[in-house]
């Protein structure tokens, strides 16, 4: 049986926050789509008591299929897919209304290849598109981090692959770093795991995560680092962060006016004849004025 790695990619759009929702606590999803979020997340994995889990799954379920267009999109957090009750639960939450699984402590890409098949499966059983389906593999061990580009590249449904380095979760007892508010220490990691998933394709990584609830300066921070990085959004655990997130990674008014005067200003020179020009106290080309083009063209898309 084929694969999403032989059907058509399905556009996916780009996704500022992602927002967990315990599994258990689907009576939230209103108040997170009243937060603003981009996505929601109902986590059935670290959320969820292993005695709960059942009932959590057939919410869950219950969930989905009540998904409207009105509604964030619509993601879960599937338990690692190492046994069939994790097989079942997959089956039971990869239905019509359903954006994407979440698929924690990959280990590799043979664990990505293996959650494409399944989910691949569900597809046909729904008279789904292939490829419907986005699957967002958490990077949270060792040898996933240093696979990134392998992880990204093994299924076309690859989306929002990202380092998540939150403070005390797998990927710091993982790497053994300290984590700190300022992230010195998780830099060049951030950095590195992007790079790999832009190689491997990737339009949309997201980063994260960012725990103390309060703390909204810190997050602003955090937020602002990554997008600096590249990334394009970040997952979140609490409503209050979803309007920083969003703010973070949205073009600024500013931003936008610059691209415009930007490109004007290349495009003059060009009808010129000439291919640079002074901009604003800098020397701008071709180059920045299609990156500028970029920005406006992404600002313009719906976010979900």
């Amino acid at each position: 049986m084929s694969s999403d790695s032989d059907a058509c990619p399905v556009a996916r759009p780009r996704l500022r926050s992602l927002l967990f929702v315990p599994g258990t606590r689907t009576d939230w999803l209103p108040k997170a789509a009243a937060a603003g979020a981009d996505a929601v997340v109902l986590d059935l994995e670290d959320a969820v008591a292993h005695s709960g889990r059942t009932s959590a799954r057939d919410q869950v379920a219950e969930a989905v299929a009540r998904a409207d267009d009105g509604f964030p999109a619509l993601f879960v957090r599937v338990n690692p897919l190492d046994d069939w009750s994790a097989a079942e639960e997959l089956r039971a939450v990869a239905r019509p209304g359903l954006s994407g699984i979440v698929l924690p402590k990959v280990s590799g890409p043979l664990d990505v290849r293996h959650a494409d098949r399944l989910l691949s499966w569900c597809e046909r059983e729904h008279s789904l598109p292939q490829g419907q389906f986005a699957l967002v593999p958490l990077l949270e061990t060792a040898p996933a981090l240093r696979e990134a580009y392998d992880c990204a590249a093994a299924a076309r449904r690859v989306a929002y692959p990202g380092a998540i380095t939150g403070a005390g979760g797998d990927v710091e007892r993982a790497v053994g770093y300290r984590w700190s508010p300022e992230g010195n220490e998780t830099h060049a990691l951030r950095s590195r795991v992007l790079l790999d998933v832009r190689a491997a394709g990737a339009v949309h990584p997201v980063g994260g995560l960012w725990t103390r609830v309060g703390d909204l300066d810190g997050l602003r921070a955090f937020a602002e680092q990554n997008r600096a990085l590249g990334y394009t959004g970040m997952m979140a655990i609490h409503p209050s962060h979803v309007p920083v997130l969003n703010e973070v990674f949205s073009p600024s008014p500013a931003e936008l006016a610059r691209a415009a005067r930007l490109i004007a200003a290349v495009e003059q020179a060009q009808e010129r004849g000439e291919g640079a020009v002074a901009f604003e106290g800098e020397m701008v080309d071709e180059a920045m004025a299609t990156t500028a083009r970029a920005v406006l063209e992404d600002a313009a898309r719906p976010t979900v």
